[in-house]
């Protein structure tokens, strides 16, 4: 009988969990250098809290099921509605804001696999929640480049537009909801053929030729701070989006003062989920082709969704394995560190109880040590010792051991040194 790993999962050995902890490490850094503290939530949620956010049509994309009880559950597709819910339940009446909180985890959709897309999958986000706009914006912003960058990403390229400015002109127009979210659905999708056919086909979403033109040029506004000048002459005779873009203004001058210098204004950044109120971003590393965005994020008002007082909230997702992409494509292969400090020998039968006394004292002083378990002949022991690149081998020998000493080899140099065994931890801790 066969057993193979589920479709879409992947199994990850020694080397490559290594990599991955070591980015991981590197990431929480950063998150908690900007004051953000680590949340863990559960894997599974109750299916009513990503169907109330993302509508029924989710459940397709859902591991989900019933549990004993009859109880409808998921596994997490993402952690930003959890993290709304344990906000709710857990910090609403008795934090101070700004809440900032950070989180790692695997979530899971039941979506086609393909290169860059899993089943399972990992992200690394945050929130920020009551923080004022768009000084929280500008923060998390920087934040998520910063990040980005410390994994030694450097050609990550931040797309920055702000929502409120097509809904303003949606409200204008007097578009309904249900429209609007199909419209924003195919300007998501990053698709112009499809949004004209949408927009000017023989049966167009919406009704309005003057509305649709706009819609059409807006969204085909990408570059630097200069192309706010052709945003304001677009909207000019149209009040309702002009806050949002004096918003998207004042952000761009919080990005020069947090050093933010990556970003591109790019009006066609639509985040198409009803939920993302006003400055929104994904993140693009060119090198990755089809499967080039690493991040997405923005403004939002879920904790209203769910039942709790309006609060200002921002946030984003890595997606952790998207990152180990780029990180393989565009950096140079660092040699991992050796994953032992030390190798313990016992090159005889009545030495062994003596050389795992040794191998326990040292852990015990958060030296990283293995010892011989196998009865490998002192030869073998050496070849192995060379195989998995340990800097030190202690020796343990009958002869030392009768003067209470050991033989400290590097493995480096070729020297050795015999040691008294009650001073062989500080003797390891200083070389």
């Amino acid at each position: 009988m066969e057993f193979t790993r589920p479709r879409g999962t992947r199994d990850f050995l020694f080397e490559e969990m290594r990599e991955r902890k070591q980015a991981e490490s590197t990431l929480r850094k950063v998150f908690e250098s900007y004051g953000y503290q680590e949340i863990k939530t559960p894997l599974f949620e109750e299916l009513k809290l990503f169907t109330t956010k993302s509508g029924e049509e989710i459940v397709d994309q859902l591991y989900n099921f019933k549990d004993k009880s009859d109880r409808d559950l998921t596994l997490r597709p993402e952690i930003t509605a959890p993290v709304a819910r344990l906000y709710l339940n857990e910090l609403e009446k008795t934090s101070s804001k700004p809440i900032k909180l950070y989180y790692y985890g695997s979530c899971f959709r039941y979506e086609r696999p393909q290169k860059g897309r899993f089943r399972q999958f990992w992200q690394f986000g945050c929130e920020l929640i009551g923080a004022k706009t768009p000084q929280g914006e500008a923060e998390v912003i920087a934040l998520c480049s910063d990040a980005i960058q410390s994994l030694g990403i450097t050609t990550a390229d931040v797309n920055i537009n702000h929502l409120g400015i097509i809904r303003g002109l949606f409200k204008h127009f007097e578009i309904s909801t249900e429209t609007q979210r199909e419209i924003m659905v195919v300007i998501d999708k990053g698709d112009k053929e499809l949004l004209i056919e949408s927009l000017s086909g023989d049966e167009p979403v919406i009704d309005n030729d003057e509305l649709n033109q706009i819609l059409l040029k807006l969204i085909d506004l990408v570059g630097d701070k200069s192309i706010i000048a052709d945003v304001e002459e677009l909207i000019a005779p149209y009040d309702e989006p002009k806050e949002s873009l004096e918003e998207l203004k004042e952000l761009i001058e919080l990005l020069e003062a947090f050093k933010v210098s990556n970003y591109t204004l790019n009006l066609g950044v639509a985040r198409g989920l009803d939920y993302y109120t006003g400055i929104v971003f994904e993140i693009y590393v060119p090198e990755l082709g089809a499967q080039k965005q690493i991040c997405g994020g923005g403004s939002y008002s879920l904790v209203k969704i769910f039942g709790g007082q309006e609060v200002e909230s921002t946030g984003f997702a890595l997606g952790f394995d998207r990152l180990m992409n780029a990180v393989e494509e565009l950096t140079d292969k660092e040699e991992l560190p050796p994953y032992l400090d030390v190798y313990v020998a016992p090159i005889s039968k009545d030495v062994r109880l003596k050389a795992f006394e040794i191998t326990q004292d040292l852990r015990k002083h958060g030296i990283k040590v293995d010892v011989d378990l196998n009865a490998k002949k002192f030869k073998k022991l050496m070849n192995y010792a060379d195989k998995i690149k340990v800097p030190k081998m202690v020796i343990i020998g009958e002869k030392d051991l009768e003067e209470n000493k050991v033989t400290v080899k590097d493995m480096i140099s070729g020297t050795q040194e015999l040691v008294d065994i009650e001073n062989i931890a500080d003797y390891l801790k200083e070389e």
